[in-house]
């Protein structure tokens, strides 16, 4: 057998990782380093072993409960994979079918999906204020539940996108970087440019660009937040970035100007998002059902993005990059100009030259996901990995 898991598991024994049993994953920025380390480790020990037909069931039973409040394609696929990785099937929770509709309580919810549940995933990125809040409240619920003796285990909970953070796109994204550059320790002193991109959609959430600043500048990478004027991200992760940058020896700057931040950079990560402004009003309008004031709103920032047209990841722009050959990174669905629109984030060209490694860019996120419920529920996940192995059952009886 050419797989040997302790290419992964050697560097899991030099980390300390504990705090992670039993618990849930909201923000990357609430992670030691050394816990986002070993997240990457058993995320590629459970890839290889894949790769070499071994299964990586821990589970006989059990279930995933999935709650999306948002659209979503990768995420949501990635997560039903990760569970079924590890022996778990999917349950989505569709509020419009159950008792929420009729006033149910977050804390009822929580309990009453939960008796067989090992694992909640939910993606709630459209609110300032509310999405994380939200998590925090269910995982409060399960641990009550759970404490008080009515839940037989305590469901970990991962954020699949939040308001504030898309953690498990950004470690999916941090990953792909560490194959790509070929180690973590080689991640040091290149220069990502994180950027604005037109979109001639509205709304879009900041969680993405959040994300990345708030975990590149903790590999002591050289990170660039570019933006028009107006479209600045929350403060308290500008501050995150900035105080990762001082603790791990990167840089965090801020312009407004896309070719400044693409000069010489490494990689480029062009995004559209909507402004945290604008984002805490429609919020707000929301919460007061103004449905003519949602309108008007939407209009008004779709007439906003439409004066940055010119904030476009064209070739002449990736000329100007790191040798002309930064790796173009995006989160997906990309806004191709004449593809998927008339003028949008990326030009068709930069696109299809990049179309291998951006879908080997998400596919790392199923692996990320399960590595987080891995590490949150086995208690030695260097032995239970070795264990996985030397057992080699097959995944796939054909191969």
């Amino acid at each position: 057998m050419t797989c040997n898991v302790r290419q992964f598991t050697n560097v899991l024994s030099k980390l300390n990782y504990s705090a992670m049993y039993e618990g849930d994953f909201f923000l990357t920025w609430e992670k030691s380093r050394e816990e986002l380390e070993a997240v990457f480790a058993v995320a590629d020990a459970l890839r290889h072993l894949r790769k070499n037909n071994i299964s990586t069931r821990i589970f006989d039973s059990g279930l995933g409960v999935s709650l999306f409040r948002d659209n979503s394609t990768r995420t949501r696929f990635s997560y039903a994979s990760a569970c079924n990785l590890l022996g778990l099937n999917v349950q989505d929770l569709d509020e419009g079918k159950s008792q929420i509709a009729h006033g149910e309580t977050v804390r009822e919810t929580a309990s009453m999906i939960s008796f067989m549940a090992d694992v909640i995933g939910i993606r709630d990125d459209m609110y300032i204020g509310k999405g994380n809040a939200y998590m925090r409240e269910v995982a409060r619920a399960v641990a009550a539940g759970h404490n008080d003796g009515v839940l037989e285990q305590k469901p970990t909970l991962v954020n699949l996108q939040c308001d504030i953070d898309h953690p498990t796109q950004s470690m999916a994204d941090m990953l792909h970087l560490i194959h790509e550059f070929g180690g973590i320790e080689n991640l040091k002193g290149k220069k990502i440019a994180m950027t604005w991109a037109y979109s001639p959609s509205y709304g879009k959430p900041l969680s993405v660009p959040q994300g990345i600043i708030g975990l590149m500048t903790r590999m002591g990478m050289d990170v660039v937040l570019a933006h028009p004027e107006g479209y600045e991200v929350m403060e308290e992760v500008i501050g995150v970035a900035k105080d990762n940058a001082g603790q791990f020896g990167g840089k965090f700057g801020v312009t407004n100007s896309m070719g400044e931040a693409f000069a010489g950079a490494d990689v480029v990560y062009p995004k559209s998002w909507a402004p945290f402004k604008a984002m805490e009003k429609r919020t707000a309008l929301y919460g007061n059902g103004d449905g003519a004031g949602i309108n008007a709103l939407e209009k008004e920032l779709l007439n906003e993005n439409a004066k940055h047209k010119d904030w476009e990841c064209t070739e002449e722009l990736m000329k100007r990059t790191k040798g002309g050959k930064a790796l173009y990174m995006h989160c997906l669905p990309a806004d191709i100009t004449g593809i998927s629109c008339k003028r949008g984030e990326v030009a068709a060209s930069v696109f299809e030259r990049y179309r291998g490694p951006l879908y080997k860019e998400a596919s790392f996120k199923p692996y990320i996901i399960a590595a987080m419920i891995f590490l949150a529920k086995v208690k030695n996940p260097k032995n239970t990995l070795e264990e996985l192995e030397r057992a080699a059952i097959k995944r796939h009886a054909g191969v």
